[in-house]
């Protein structure tokens, strides 16, 4: 990561997408904001860039307020900030002449003129210029402007809003974050933060007191006067000889004091005091960077010295098995990673199957990393010709499984080749092309663990390019009509509708997307998994058919968000997806629908497929009606292979059976005629 203050001396960045904030703390909310910033930079072969303020605009425009204090100070902003991937740090100082910059100033010779944005990240509320006067609908219609202007070889930038849910869940957080620390709940501040609590100073000389009872210390001078204090008392610790993480930094765990030393006559001036576990050296002058762990107990005066001593003796064994519970000396890294050694739970699997496609990976597995903590994560390669294995064992040896199967089997087949080495009791099958968010995995378990009757769940998807609408894979929730057409709660044939909160609660439905979809691994394999013959599409729909047929029930959790980029190994309207689409959709009611029911569903969808063809003939995309013909054909001539299956899967349903048929999700009529003749666009009209 490169680190600038020198707004005169900047580089000429490449395509950047920036953010501005004060990004205090980096903590797990600002963490969603920073994989997106990086993924969009990926995405369009730029720069990521994160511009915040030094020092902190509060403590510039109103420095007599004594009750503010900042997370983080500039150097661990910055060691906090490198390690989540970002490429440019730019630190702009922060004075009343900066903050009287008008509005269009700060836009024209601020942001255009020193960074030259091919995209701006900023949160629904973002305020800039002189009185605050600048908001976000004065950037879009700046924006709007240089997309606009003639001669103009910068062609503007695009404005992405952070959504107020995501910037009012930040500022929660960090004023949670505040009042956890200034109780001593560190590991309520811990989790908050999504990484221990950091703090850093300069080493002082003391009064070596400490030496002469066997425990000598670090005293260290707080450099900002604005980092927040911790209450007095006795701390767990890691203290780092540098900057955490980076290449040759030592750490070593730490017995921290905090307090006034009632105990020593004539003190009562407050300090901050490490003993470094096995160390030995000369550390005045050095800045030390310490990691809280856990609060021990408070501050007290003792009798003596010996007293004193012999209660460092009795702290050192509670802190030494605190260390030991957080695997400080085996654990390289200070910030939030996977680490299945420490907190694996073998219960749940998270697999990915990946064909080629090393730079979704590069773009979307880091959130996954960081955001399913306890989870073991496994990518299956499926035989890819790129270099996604070694990219794998190159970036993440001990974060990432691999599964390196030798041909390309399709979606279906290859994650039912990898999950027969997988031993879990959920596996959440994840696409490549998934973003997730903090928290993504509870409200789905914790639901499947409390009602065994479920036998597959998804999340809510949004669409990763548009954040606030629903993906086109799954949405809400996946129905069927009585003629076997898929659609979902908030998106209806091509039709995705903008998420405003109306599809919230918990429903069950009738199929889970399989860009996202929670399954319990004893009933992948007792129902035999996902049919290979699909090779990929609608494979989840026909799999979810046969458990409800069988009793269990199939749910979405929308307390639970993923964005899908979607398209990620066929575009939606690809001439291959239609064809999949449309013969695997009549597999599945030949697989499932009962033998009177198929007497009419047939030849009503050899209608409504021609009608779909005239559609196709009307756009002009002739292949796509070729691929319909090619979809029919290839059913007639796996009728046998079908039929077979058919019999199978009832085989298989009634020795699993745990109640009568689930129907939920299952539209009575026909959504084409709803949607095309009486214009119903959105999934909420149905219900009404």
């Amino acid at each position: 990561m490169r680190v600038f203050s020198d707004l005169q001396n900047l580089p000429v960045f490449k395509n950047p997408v920036l953010t501005i904030g004060s990004f205090d703390g980096v903590h797990g909310g600002h963490r969603h904001i920073l994989d997106q910033i990086i993924a969009m930079a990926r995405e369009r072969d730029g720069e990521s860039i994160v511009i915040t303020f030094d020092p902190h605009p509060r403590t510039v425009l109103r420095p007599d307020d004594q009750q503010f204090a900042t997370l983080s100070t500039r150097a661990e902003k910055t060691a906090l900030l490198e390690s989540c991937g970002v490429d440019n740090l730019v630190f702009v100082p922060f004075t009343p002449e900066f903050a009287a910059l008008s509005a269009q100033a700060y836009v024209e010779e601020f942001l255009v003129q020193k960074f030259h944005p091919a995209c701006i990240v900023i949160g629904y509320d973002h305020r800039f210029g002189n009185n605050r006067e600048g908001d976000i609908a004065f950037l879009r219609d700046a924006a709007r402007q240089y997309r606009q202007a003639e001669k103009n070889e910068y062609q503007g930038f695009e404005v992405v809003e952070i959504p107020a849910q995501l910037i009012n869940d930040i500022t929660v957080s960090s004023s949670k974050i505040r009042r956890a620390l200034e109780s001593a709940d560190i590991q309520g501040a811990n989790r908050l933060l999504s990484r221990n609590f950091l703090f850093s100073g300069i080493v002082e000389k003391g009064n070596q007191i400490g030496r002469t009872i066997g425990f000598p210390t670090a005293n260290i001078a707080l450099t900002d006067p604005w980092k927040i204090r911790l209450p007095q008392g006795i701390y767990a610790a890691k203290a780092w000889l540098g900057l955490p993480g980076r290449p040759g930094v030592e750490s070593y765990g730490a017995m921290l004091y905090i307090g006034d030393r009632p105990t020593l006559p004539g003190e009562g001036k407050r300090v901050i005091e490490a003993n470094l576990l096995n160390f030995e050296g000369d550390l005045y002058g050095k800045t030390l960077f310490v990691e809280v762990l856990d609060f021990i107990r408070p501050d007290k005066k003792l009798p003596d010295l010996e007293a004193l001593r012999q209660q460092i003796q009795s702290d050192q064994v509670q802190i030494e098995a605190v260390l030991a519970a957080h695997n400080n000396t085996a654990n390289p890294e200070p910030l939030p990673q996977n680490n299945r050694d420490a907190a694996a739970d073998p219960k749940v699997a998270i697999v990915i199957l990946n064909y080629n496609t090393r730079k979704h990976l590069e773009t979307y597995l880091p959130s996954v990393i960081r955001y399913s903590p306890g989870a073991r994560i496994i990518v299956a390669d499926n035989g890819s010709p790129d270099d996604s294995v070694a990219f794998l064992q190159r970036e993440y040896p001990t974060q990432v499984e691999v599964i390196a199967l030798k041909n390309n089997y399709g979606f279906a087949q290859g994650y039912n080749e990898a999950l027969k080495q997988v031993k879990a009791e959920i596996y959440v099958i994840l696409n490549s092309d998934v973003e997730v968010s903090p928290g993504w995995m509870e409200p789905v378990l914790d639901a499947m663990r409390r009602d065994p009757a479920i036998g597959v769940a998804q999340p809510k998807i949004l669409a990763w390019r548009d954040r606030k609408r629903f993906e086109y894979a799954g949405a809400s929730g996946g129905w069927i009509d009585a003629l076997g057409y898929p659609f979902c709660r908030g998106r209806i044939f091509s039709h995705s509708e903008e998420d405003r909160g109306q599809y919230d609660t918990p429903q069950a439905c009738f199929w889970a997307s399989g860009a996202a979809f929670f399954i319990r691994a004893e009933l992948y394999h007792r129902f035999e998994g996902f049919d290979g013959d699909y090779f990929a599409h609608n494979e989840e729909i026909d799999l979810c058919w046969r458990l409800k047929r069988a009793g269990y029930g199939v749910w979405c959790f929308p307390q639970s968000v993923v964005w899908h980029l979607g398209g990620g190994t066929l575009e939606y309207e690809n001439p291959r997806k239609t064809f999949l689409n449309f013969r695997n959709s009549l597999f599945s009611l030949l697989k499932n629908e009962s033998v009177s029911g198929l007497l009419l569903l047939i030849p009503a969808r050899l209608v409504l497929d021609g009608v779909a063809g005239v559609r196709f003939l009307l756009k002009g995309q002739f292949r796509s009606i070729w691929a319909i013909v090619r979809a029919h054909f290839s059913f007639y001539r796996q009728l046998p292979v079908m039929l077979e299956k058919r019999r199978r899967a009832a085989e298989i349903i009634e020795n699993a059976r745990i109640g009568p048929y689930d129907r939920r999700g299952i539209l009575p009529g026909s959504i084409v005629w709803k949607h095309y003749a009486m214009r119903v666009k959105e999934f909420g009209e149905l219900e009404g």
